[in-house]
Order: C-alpha cells, then structure tokens, then sequence
C-alpha cells in the first residue's frame, strides 16, 4: 500500500500506541540446511521451530529470528487456522546484532576461525564499533555496540 507524501493524519491520532521493541526479524534463505547450521550451530541461537523447507525460527533472549525460504513462503499456507499472507523477498537482506566491546572481539575471532569473512570492522562517528560479515544466504550481518543506538542490550 502506497502512502501519500505526507502523513495522511497519521500524526493526528492521539490514541496510537507505541510498540515497545521488535518482536520479530525476519531474513530469507533458499537453503534452509545451511541456515540452521549457520545460526543454531555457529551462533549458537536456540532453535525453537523448523517446518520442512518453509522456515526455521530461533529465540534470542527477548526476539525471535525467522529464517524463511521464499520459494515457500510466497505461497498461502494452506492452513485457515494460520492465514499468514504470502511474503517473501529477493536479495540480500539485513540484521544487527548487539554485542558489547568484549563480545565484537569474541564474536570477530570466532567467525574468523570459522573462515567466515569479516567485511568490514569500524567506529562509527558516535564511538560504537560495528562489524559486518554474510550468513550463508548472503544476508549481510552486523554485530554493533548497543550505544550506536544509545540502547541497552
């Protein structure tokens, strides 16, 4: 759904709530096996469901990460109990992960000795310091200092 330039009078609305945090990130991956191993295996992430080829959700201490594979998940579900619309995407998306100054290098050292590349590895003009690297779908991952953000992890 397009929206129009300004904001329809969506600031108007007094009464709106404001979500609190994220509940849910969601990243695609054609290749479920290596997701699973990638992120259960290698990160470590507690795997709370995998549905054959259509998804494999893990729990991070208060949100979740949804690993969905488009060639699935653009169709219906085909369970009325569950009517998720179809979704999906193409390309290489994104998620940040927080990890103090201690966990970056922990994390950096372990990816590396894994073989994972570290794409790049800086501060930001705030101080924060971020490093980037690919999961096995190419999605491009990042693991920041929550003060990029001024939040607390």
């Amino acid at each position: 759904m397009a929206l129009p330039l300004d904001d329809g009078g969506y600031s108007r609305m007094t009464d709106r709530p404001a979500p609190p945090a994220i509940l849910e990130t969601a990243l695609y991956a054609r290749d479920l096996d290596a997701a699973e191993a990638f992120y259960g295996g290698l990160m470590g992430l507690e795997k709370i469901v995998r549905v054959g080829d259509r998804h494999v959700f893990f729990r991070l201490s208060e949100s979740i990460l949804l690993i969905f594979n488009p060639a699935e998940t653009i169709r219906p579900t085909g369970n009325p109990a569950l009517p998720v619309p179809p979704h999906g995407a193409e390309g290489e998306g994104h998620a940040c992960f927080a990890a103090d100054a201690d966990a970056l290098d922990r994390w950096r050292a372990h990816f590396e000795a894994a073989g994972i590349e570290i794409e790049a590895d800086f501060r930001w003009p705030n101080g924060a310091r971020s490093i980037y690297l690919r999961d096995p779908a190419g999605n491009s991952l990042e693991f920041a200092d929550p003060a990029l953000w001024d939040v607390r992890a």
